[in-house]
C-alpha cells in the first residue's frame, strides 16, 4: 500500500489494525491468537495447511478469518514460487479449497475470498509479476474495502441510536463494532455497550468488550444468561450483530446464542438490527451447513475442565433467527426490512467478499 493510501483501520483499536488481524511477510502469515486476547501473542504459520488449521482451531474469529484466507493465499503462491504455472495455477486452487472449508459454516463467504485471489493469480501468470506480492496486494485490498463499506454501514447504524444509547451486542462483529464505535464517537454520541461473554471462546468479553475500552467508550461485559435481567434493568435501546450469513429470505446465520437474544428483544419490545452485507449466494438457512464443534469446548472454561468426567455436552457453534424476529438489515446502501432483501440485490454489486 503506498504510504499516502487512506487506511480505513484509522482511530481503530490494536485488535483491529491490518497488521494485528493476519498478515503475509518473508514467507509466512502471522495471526494475532484471539484465543487468548488481550493477551497479546501471534501465531506464525509457515504454510496455506497451517493457516487453514489456525482458522479451524479459531485462533481467529468474526471476520478474521476472511484476511486469514486472502493471506494464506499468498503464502501458498510463496509455497509453489519455484513451480511452473500450470502447476502453480494448480497448487492454489488446492489452497484455496483447503481455506475455504476450513470451518464449513462460512464456507460460502470464503469461497469468494478465494476465489478473488485465484482471479489475482491467474492475472500475475499472465503479467509475470511476483506472484506472492500480487496476493498480498489483493489481500490487503480486500480488507481496505471491506473496512471501506462496513463504515458506510456504521452511519447508517448509528443513525438508529439515541443520543444517549445503551447497546446490546452479541459476540463479535469485528470491523462494526470498530466502525461503529469510530462513527459515535466522531458524532458525539454517548455510547454505552452491555457485552454479552460469549461462552465457550468468550468473544464479547475479550475481543468486543476489548476493542471498546482500547476506543474509550464504557463497556459492561455480562454473562449469557443475564441478558433478560440487562435489557430490563439496564433499559437496553437496540440490540445488534453482526452475521455469519444474511439469507436472501432475512434468515440471520450467527453465533449461536443469537437467536435466544432476538426472542427477549421481542418479547422487551427493542429493536434487532443486523449489519453486513446479504449473502447473494445463499437463498436460505437450509443452504448454510451449521457447524458442531468438539464438546470438549464446552466442558471446560480457560483450560480448565468443569464438568466432571462422563458428562455430555452439545456445541452447535450457530443458531439460525427467523426473519420475523429482525427489525432491520443495515447494509451499505441504507436499511431494509427482511422481507425486502431483494431490493438490496437490484443494485450493483459490491464484490464485498471476494
Amino acid at each position: 500500500m503506498q504510504e499516502n493510501t487512506k487506511r480505513y483501520d484509522d482511530g481503530m483499536a490494536f485488535l483491529l489494525r491490518y497488521e494485528n488481524v493476519a498478515w503475509f511477510e518473508d514467507g509466512k502469515v502471522r495471526i494475532l491468537d484471539r484465543r487468548i486476547y488481550p493477551q497479546v501473542k501471534f501465531v506464525t504459520c509457515h504454510t496455506h495447511l497451517e493457516v487453514a488449521r489456525a482458522i479451524a482451531d479459531m485462533v481467529t474469529q468474526s471476520a478474521g478469518p476472511y484476511t486469514a484466507a486472502a493471506m494464506g493465499m499468498a503464502l501458498a503462491a510463496w509455497e509453489c514460487r519455484h513451480c511452473k504455472t500450470d502447476a502453480r495455477l494448480e497448487f492454489l486452487r488446492q489452497a484455496a479449497e483447503a481455506l475455504a472449508t476450513a470451518r464449513p459454516t462460512t464456507a460460502p463467504r470464503m469461497r469468494k475470498i478465494v476465489n478473488g485471489s485465484l482471479a489475482a493469480a491467474k492475472k500475475s501468470a499472465a503479467e509475470g509479476s511476483d506472484m506472492p506480492a500480487a496476493l498480498f496486494d489483493h489481500a490487503l485490498a480486500n480488507i481496505q474495502h471491506r473496512y471501506a463499506v462496513m463504515s458506510r454501514v456504521a452511519r447508517h447504524l448509528v443513525d438508529l441510536f439515541p443520543p444517549k444509547a445503551r447497546i446490546l451486542t452479541q459476540c463479535f462483529g469485528e470491523t462494526i463494532v470498530g466502525t461503529m464505535l469510530r462513527e459515535a464517537g466522531n458524532r458525539g454520541v454517548e455510547l454505552q455497550l452491555f457485552v454479552p461473554e460469549t461462552r465457550p471462546y468468550l468473544q464479547g468479553a475479550r475481543l468486543t468488550a476489548s476493542v471498546a475500552q482500547d476506543m474509550g467508550f464504557p463497556v459492561t461485559v455480562i454473562t449469557d444468561n443475564m441478558v433478560a435481567a440487562t435489557i430490563k434493568n439496564k433499559k437496553i435501546d437496540l440490540f445488534t450483530s453482526a452475521a455469519d450469513t444474511i439469507c436472501r429470505d432475512g434468515q440471520i446465520i450467527n453465533k449461536v446464542g443469537t437467536w435466544q437474544i432476538a426472542i427477549l428483544c421481542d418479547y422487551f419490545d427493542i429493536p434487532y438490527y443486523v449489519t453486513g452485507i446479504p449473502d447473494s449466494s445463499t437463498e436460505t438457512a437450509a443452504d448454510i451447513l451449521i457447524e458442531e464443534r468438539d464438546v470438549a469446548e464446552v466442558l471446560q472454561c480457560g483450560g480448565k475442565r468443569t464438568a466432571m468426567n462422563g458428562v455430555k455436552a452439545y456445541y452447535p457453534a450457530f443458531d439460525i433467527t427467523p426473519s420475523e424476529l429482525v427489525t432491520g438489515i443495515v447494509t451499505n446502501n441504507g436499511i431494509y426490512s427482511p422481507d425486502q432483501l431483494d431490493e438490496y440485490f437490484s443494485s450493483p454489486s459490491i464484490g464485498f467478499y471476494d
